[in-house]
C-alpha cells in the first residue's frame, strides 16, 4: 500500500521523544517504520518546524514531508484547528501532482480535519486514531483544560465522518459510542512499546525501595504524594514527567523522600523503570498511555487508576495492581503489599513483560494496523459531510474488540 500519515502538530522523527512530550511522537515514528519494513510506501505530512523543511527519508520507505502552514516556529493550541483548511488543501494539491495514497491514517482530531478535507476530494478513505479525545481531557484537567473552544463538537463531525476509527483501548470506544458513534465503524489496536529496548534488568542496589511515578505533566501527583505520607520511611517516590512543586511533600514531612528527576530523554527510561520496586503511571490526556507498558516490558508491576487506558494495559491482579481513581488508602495499600512482598511483585513484573511482548510488540501492532488499512483502502465516495474548523485566529467494518488478555 501506498500510506499518507498525517500527523500535523508534531514530526514524529524531529528528534528524540521526552517522558513529558506526548505518546504521538513515538507511536507514529514506529508505526511508519514498522509499515515501511512491512514493504508499504508511507509518506509522513506534518507541519514544517523550520524555516526550510525539504522532505527526508529517515528511513527507506518513510518520506516524511513538512507542510509549510502556519509560521516556520511554534504555532500555540488554540491556533491550529484555524490551519486546516490550508493543510487539507496543501495535501490535496500534493496528490493531485503526485498520484493519490491507497489509504490516509490520522492521528489526533485537528489531523482529522486536514485528512478529511484531502481525502474527500481526491477519494482516498481516511482512518482516524485520536490518542486522545476532548472529553477525557476536559474531565481529567477540569477548568485546567487547554483545549481550543468547539474541540470536542469537531472531534465528534470527524468521528462521524472518517471510514474507520482506529481506537487504542475500550475506554475510548466507549466514549465515542456515548456521543453517538457508530461501533461498527471501530477496531481496537492498542499501544505498542519496543520489547529490545524496554527490557528487564535487575535493580540497583538502594537503599530505599522506590516507587517510579511517570505522567504528562503530572496534574494530580498529590495523591501519591499522600499515599507515600503513609508508607515506611525507607520508601522514596521518584517523579519523572515534568515540572511539579514540593509544597505537599514539605508540608506532609516527606520532602526528603521525594526526588524530581524531570523531564527525560526517552532512551533513557528504560534504566528509570529498572531502578523501581512499583511503577505508578497518572493518568494522562491521551487515551492509552504508553509508561505502563513500558514499565511492563522492563518487568515491573504496575499500580494504576483504574480509568482510561489502564483499564486494557494493566490485568488487576496479574501485572499490576489497579485501585479507584483519587483513593489515597487503596493506593497505599496496594503499594506497601507490593513493596512488602517483593516476590509478589517480581511474578507480576513477568508476568507484565510476557503481556507486552505478546500484545504489544510494535511488530504485533504493526500488523494490527496494517490490516485495519487493509479494510478501508477502496476508494470512498466523495462526501458533502465535511467538518468546519474554527476561522483563522487574528471522525463495513470490524466491530470494536478488546484486545487479548493472558489466560
Amino acid at each position: 500500500m501506498k500510506i499518507a500519515v498525517i500527523a500535523e502538530h508534531a514530526n514524529p522523527f524531529a528528534g528524540p521523544a521526552r517522558v513529558e512530550a506526548d505518546g504521538q511522537n513515538v507511536h507514529v515514528e514506529a508505526l511508519a517504520r514498522g509499515l515501511a519494513r512491512r514493504g508499504h510506501t508511507v509518506e509522513v505530512l506534518t507541519r514544517r518546524d523550520g524555516a526550510r523543511d525539504a522532505p527526508v527519508e529517515p528511513v527507506p520507505g518513510v518520506t516524511v514531508v513538512h507542510v509549510p502552514v502556519g509560521g516556520p516556529g511554534p504555532v500555540a493550541n488554540g491556533d491550529l484547528p484555524g490551519l486546516m483548511d490550508d493543510f487539507g488543501d496543501r495535501v490535496e494539491e500534493r496528490w493531485r501532482r503526485r498520484g493519490d495514497p491507497d489509504v490516509v491514517h490520522a492521528h489526533f482530531w485537528t489531523s482529522g480535519l486536514a485528512a478529511l478535507r484531502a481525502g474527500r476530494r481526491r477519494r482516498v478513505p481516511v482512518a482516524q486514531t485520536f490518542h486522545a479525545l476532548g472529553s477525557v481531557q476536559r474531565r481529567l484537567r477540569g477548568t485546567a483544560d487547554t483545549s481550543p473552544p468547539g474541540r470536542q463538537r469537531l472531534e465528534h463531525a470527524v468521528a462521524q465522518e472518517v471510514d474507520l476509527i482506529i481506537a487504542t483501548c475500550r475506554n475510548e470506544v466507549e466514549e465515542l459510542r456515548h456521543m453517538g458513534v457508530d461501533g461498527t465503524r471501530m477496531t481496537i489496536v492498542p499501544g505498542g512499546v519496543d520489547i529490545a529496548r524496554f527490557t528487564p534488568g535487575p535493580r540497583p542496589r538502594s537503599p530505599r525501595r522506590r516507587v517510579l511515578l511517570v505522567g504528562h505533566g503530572l496534574v494530580g501527583c498529590g495523591i501519591p504524594i499522600r499515599a507515600l505520607a503513609q508508607l515506611p520511611e525507607d520508601v522514596e517516590l521518584v517523579i519523572a514527567g515534568g515540572p511539579v512543586g514540593s509544597v505537599l511533600a514539605e508540608e506532609l514531612g516527606v520532602g526528603s523522600r521525594v526526588r524530581l528527576v524531570g523531564s527525560l530523554p526517552h532512551e533513557d527510561m528504560p534504566g528509570l523503570y529498572r531502578s523501581a520496586d512499583v511503577v505508578l503511571p497518572l493518568p494522562g490526556p491521551e487515551t492509552f498511555e504508553t509508561a505502563p507498558l513500558e514499565a511492563a516490558a522492563c518487568g515491573r508491576p504496575v499500580v494504576g487508576a483504574a480509568v482510561d487506558g489502564l483499564l486494557d494495559s494493566v490485568v488487576d491482579g496479574v501485572t499490576g495492581r489497579l485501585v479507584p481513581p483519587g483513593d489515597v488508602p487503596a493506593l497505599t495499600g496496594a503499594l506497601r503489599d507490593l513493596l512488602d512482598q517483593p516476590r509478589i511483585g517480581r511474578r507480576m513484573g513477568h508476568a507484565g513483560r510476557v503481556r507486552a511482548v505478546a500484545h504489544h510488540d510494535w511488530r504485533v501492532v504493526t500488523r494490527s494496523t496494517e490490516q485495519a488499512l487493509e479494510e478501508i483502502r477502496s476508494p470512498r465516495p466523495v462526501s458533502a459531510r465535511l467538518p468546519s474548523p474554527p476561522s483563522r485566529p487574528g471522525g463495513g467494518h470490524a466491530e470494536a474488540h478488546a484486545p487479548p488478555t493472558p489466560g
